[in-house]
C-alpha cells in the first residue's frame, strides 16, 4: 500500500452519487489490495441546494469559484489528483483545473477511454440538458474519437426533469425507468453502440439487464479511473 495516492473528491452534487463514488472507490481498492485496505480520500462535500440555485440561474461564474475553492481544499488536505463527482459540474472543469497544482481527472476522458477499449465509436448520451445540448461535454468525447448522439428535444426535457425532480432527490419511479428505457431504445435505433449514463444518479434507475444498449455508467467509470490512478506505480 506504500505510495497509494490520495484521491480528491468534490462531492455533494448530489450526495446520492457521492455516496456511490465513495463506496465504489473503496470496494475497488479493497478488491485489489485485500485485507483491510481502503482508499485515501480527501472529500469536499458541498451543499447541493446552493449549487442547484446557481445552475438554475446560469451563474456559472460563481459556481466556478465555489468549485475551484473546493478543489483547492482537496489539494490542501493532501489530494494528489481531483475528481468532480458530477457530469454537469464539469461545465466548470476549466475553473477547477486552473485552481489546482495537481491533475483534474475529467469524467469524459474516463468515458472515452472505456468506449475506445470496447470498440465503440458512437454512443448515446443521457444527462441534464446542458450535458446533452452544450459542447463542454460532447466535444471532449468527440475529440477522443467517440461520436455522440442525443435524444430528441422532448425526450431531453423529460430526462432533465426526472434527474432534478426525482433522481437527485433520491426518488426512484418505475414510470421513469420505463421512460428512460424507451429513450435508450431510440438511441439504439439512431446507431448508438452504447449509452453513456451521463448523470451520476442515472445508474440508480437504469440497470444493464433492462437496457437496449450496454450502459457506460459515468460514476463507476470515473471511480475506476480514479482507482487506477491512485494505485499506479510511479
Amino acid at each position: 500500500m506504500n505510495g497509494m495516492k490520495t484521491i480528491g473528491l468534490i462531492g455533494g452534487l448530489s450526495w446520492y452519487s457521492t455516496l456511490e463514488y465513495y463506496r465504489t472507490i473503496n470496494e475497488l481498492v479493497q478488491q485489489q489490495l485485500g485485507g483491510h485496505a481502503s482508499a485515501q480520500i480527501s472529500l469536499q462535500s458541498l451543499n447541493f441546494a446552493e449549487i442547484r440555485a446557481l445552475q438554475e440561474s446560469s451563474d456559472w461564474s460563481t459556481s466556478g469559484k465555489v468549485m475551484a475553492d473546493a478543489a483547492r481544499r482537496c489539494q490542501d488536505s493532501g489530494a494528489d489528483f481531483v475528481l468532480i463527482c458530477s457530469n454537469l459540474m464539469h461545465k466548470n472543469a476549466d475553473d477547477v483545473a486552473a485552481a489546482l497544482d495537481v491533475p483534474l481527472l475529467h469524467i469524459a476522458d474516463a468515458i472515452a477511454e472505456r468506449a475506445t477499449a470496447m470498440g465503440w465509436t458512437r454512443v448515446g448520451l443521457l444527462g441534464t440538458r446542458q450535458v446533452m445540448e452544450e459542447t463542454f461535454y460532447t466535444d471532449r468525447l468527440q475529440a477522443r474519437g467517440v461520436d455522440v448522439c442525443v435524444p430528441e428535444l422532448d425526450d431531453r426535457v423529460m430526462v432533465d426533469r426526472i434527474i432534478f425532480d426525482e433522481l437527485t432527490q433520491g426518488k426512484i419511479e418505475e414510470s421513469s425507468r420505463t421512460a428512460f428505457l424507451q429513450v435508450i431504445a431510440k438511441l439504439a435505433a439512431d446507431g448508438a453502440q452504447a449509452v453513456v449514463l451521463g448523470c451520476t444518479e442515472i445508474e440508480l434507475l437504469v440497470k444493464p439487464e433492462d437496457s437496449a444498449l450496454p450502459p457506460i455508467d459515468s460514476m463507476r467509470t470515473h471511480a475506476e479511473a480514479a482507482v487506477r490512478e491512485a494505485l499506479r506505480e510511479g
